[in-house]
């Protein structure tokens, strides 16, 4: 099993900034990817940003030029660095880690966090 805890969320200014942290812990051999998804309400999930352990990154066109997503491999955490939020990346903002739990098995399970809430206000 894989717990993941985020923190960082909150309340800003359209125009501001904020940072969001996840940090995996249990039974991991490697993560791939890792990265962010979003719920606004009455709305779908959406992919926000993911990375590879190797340094590749994806981003949602939404976020481009404004969000950046870096990961601590030896800490098994990504964050999210948020510049320039608008009222439209209001939601909730969920972890996720593909994660393979040993060097003996090839499978990968995704794993969730419990969602963290970003109110940017106009």
């Amino acid at each position: 099993q894989v717990q993941l805890v985020e923190s960082g969320g909150g309340l800003v200014q359209a125009g501001g900034s904020l940072r969001l942290s996840c940090a995996a812990s249990g039974s991991i051999f490697s993560i791939n990817p890792m990265g962010w998804y979003r719920q606004a309400p009455g709305k779908q999930r959406e992919l926000v940003a993911d990375a590879t352990d190797g340094g590749s990154t994806n981003y949602a066109d939404s976020v481009k030029g404004r969000f950046t997503i870096s990961r601590d491999n030896a800490k098994n955490t990504v964050y999210l660095q948020m510049n320039s939020l608008k009222p439209e990346d209001t939601a909730v903002y969920y972890c996720y880690a593909k994660a393979r739990a040993s060097r003996r098995s090839n499978v990968y399970t995704n794993y969730w966090g419990q969602g963290t809430q970003v109110t940017v206000s106009s």
